[in-house]
């Protein structure tokens, strides 16, 4: 089947990072050209530079998904250089382990920036570019953590992840008269460098425990559900929350 990505264009934040990286490859493998945006933007260009060895379209870029200014940019780069602008994944994400007395406000608001104000403004500032080439795809890279309690820590992870369901469900009935799909990926535990952090600790432990396939996900597991949703396979999925998590949710 036709994916409809070879002639569309790309932007995924965190592409840096495990998922980011693995998603730009997923999604330049079915034809698209990818901007790779993170704030290590050295990251972002060794896959930049992998995609197009193998061929492919891809430019890497520094992207503060807090800033207003670096996604003007961002978006502006991208429509220049490729000519519009059809795909967004929201998947640059930060995490605080500290409880609701630990936290502090400066790292709760912290958080907030790139986790929730990020994935905003992603949308304000792409979203147009949609209108203008006739439609697109979202997908809005939330987590487990938002719907579940998890070990009673990270709440502002927490909390900004559930924020992440509102924001893509709410996006989701506004733009589909534009033709613009907005899902949600809730993955679980990940074999990532923030999931490392917990590597050999209970915490690993009791993620495996809760995990019903009992192992973590390979970051290319969950960029091929974000892939399938950014393609025609999903054209008629809009404001769903699709869970990679292994089974801990069906617990």
């Amino acid at each position: 089947m036709d994916t409809g990505l070879a002639s569309k264009v790309a932007i995924v934040t965190g592409a840096g990072g495990a998922i980011g990286s693995a998603t730009a490859e997923s999604i330049s493998a079915e034809g698209a050209a990818v901007v790779l945006g993170d704030v290590d933007v050295t990251a972002a260009e060794r896959t930049a530079v992998a995609i197009r060895s193998a061929g492919g379209r891809a430019l890497a870029t520094n992207l503060d998904v807090s800033s207003e200014a670096s996604w003007q940019a961002t978006v502006e780069r991208a429509v220049s250089e490729f000519g519009g602008l059809h795909v967004l994944v929201n998947n640059a994400g930060l995490n605080s382990v500290a409880d609701a007395v630990d936290e502090t406000v400066e790292g709760f608001q912290k958080v907030i920036d790139v986790n929730e104000i990020g994935v905003w403004l992603g949308m304000k500032y792409c979203i147009p570019k949609m209108r203008e080439a006739g439609g697109g795809a979202i997908v809005n890279v939330a987590s487990i953590c938002g719907v579940v309690a998890g070990f009673g820590r990270a709440i502002a992870y927490h909390a900004t992840k559930g924020s992440v369901r509102g924001i893509t469900r709410n996006s989701a009935l506004r733009f589909a008269p534009d033709g613009i799909r907005i899902n949600s990926i809730h993955p679980g535990p990940v074999n990532t460098a923030m999931q490392a952090k917990d590597r050999g600790t209970p915490i690993e432990q009791k993620n495996l425990d809760m995990t019903a396939l009992h192992r973590f996900a390979e970051p290319r597991e969950i960029a091929d559900v974000i892939t399938f949703l950014v393609s025609d396979r999903a054209s008629f999925m809009t404001g769903a929350e699709v869970f990679v998590d292994g089974g801990w949710t069906a617990v």
